[in-house]
């Protein structure tokens, strides 16, 4: 698999990116064994850049992914962290816990504008400290805002990892159209790209070619974090990123695979997705206030996350 400059950071990423989000805790948790095989199926493959974040707990499942190959990958990964104290503790348990004493790629997970960025602002010095020192490589956000990506231009951050995708699901302050013209604005700028979400959450899995492309055919972003559960979804989506397509094999894979919804901790319980299911398929629970799926009744149509404040609810 070829890799392209991402940015001006010097690193050389892959067209594709690992997102390690579904085999976590959070969504598949997958034996940290399991994982690892895959993890290192991935890589030997050519998909040789990972996205992860302290907040997903899957340090273990990708260390057991990183021992089993000798190939050089890039590990990009996110913390909250908003002070000093938080932002050492984050880096040195990805160090200690990724068996790395660099990390690639530092992000301020889920930024929304120059605002929190200022917020953040010891967190973010602390970083660029690390960075001097050699020990992380490049310093960025993540981000679902075009207010995020604008407030990174204005920092001058080396990376954004943002949230873009074909309908434009999850942007939470505008349009695809605003995305698109931030982060085009960010690539003029220098910054390295790397999106999230082409598939929005699995809310366009039944419409993944054509998402896919739309994903594939941004200029201006180097890599796509997608993330990946068995080997024929990462034979699949390298097969997708050499050709613009999938096999017909691959295609009926994809059709025949279950999926279901889920509701993570983000969610606040708001009750816009009770109201707008027409299937009767979520509720608010009374004792935790979150909403819950009734996978018998959900008929996987994505309209309640399409809703969703807090982008909270996905397919996996």
């Amino acid at each position: 698999m070829i890799k392209i400059p991402l940015g001006k950071t010097g690193i050389l990423v892959p067209p594709l990116c690992f997102g390690t989000l579904t085999v976590s805790p959070l969504q598949a948790n997958l034996p940290h064994e399991a994982a690892g095989e895959l993890l290192a199926y991935a890589f030997e493959q050519g998909i040789t850049f990972l996205d992860t974040a302290q907040y997903y707990e899957n340090y273990p499942h990708i260390r057991a992914g990183l021992d089993r190959t000798q190939k050089d990958v890039v590990v990009a990964t996110k913390t909250y962290a908003y002070d000093k104290a938080g932002a050492v503790a984050a880096v040195e348990e990805a160090r200690n816990a990724l068996g790395r004493d660099m990390i690639d790629i530092f992000l301020l997970h889920e930024q929304e504008s120059i605002h929190t960025l200022r917020g953040h602002w010891e967190a973010l010095e602390t970083l660029w400290d690390y960075k001097a020192r050699g020990v992380i490589r490049a310093v960025g956000i993540s981000t679902h805002r075009v207010s995020g990506v604008r407030g990174a231009i204005e920092v001058g951050l080396d990376v954004i990892h943002p949230l873009i995708n074909r309908v434009g699901y999850g942007i939470m302050d505008g349009s695809r159209q605003d995305m698109e013209n931030a982060l085009m604005d960010a690539s003029s700028a220098g910054i390295g790209l790397y999106s999230m979400k082409s598939l929005a959450g699995g809310n366009l899995f039944r419409e993944a070619e054509e998402s896919l492309r739309y994903a594939f055919s941004l200029p201006y972003v180097q890599s796509r974090a997608i993330g990946m559960q068995s080997r024929e979804e990462v034979d699949a989506n390298i097969h997708f990123a050499a050709t613009g397509s999938f096999t017909d094999a691959q295609r009926e894979a994809l059709a025949a695979k279950r999926r279901r919804m889920i509701v993570e901790e983000e969610c606040r319980g708001c009750g816009k997705c009770v109201a707008r299911c027409g299937q009767n398929a979520v509720k608010l629970d009374i004792s935790t206030k979150m909403a819950v799926i009734d996978n018998q009744k959900c008929v996987m149509c994505g309209y309640c996350a399409k809703i969703c404040p807090e982008c909270a609810i996905k397919i996996i």
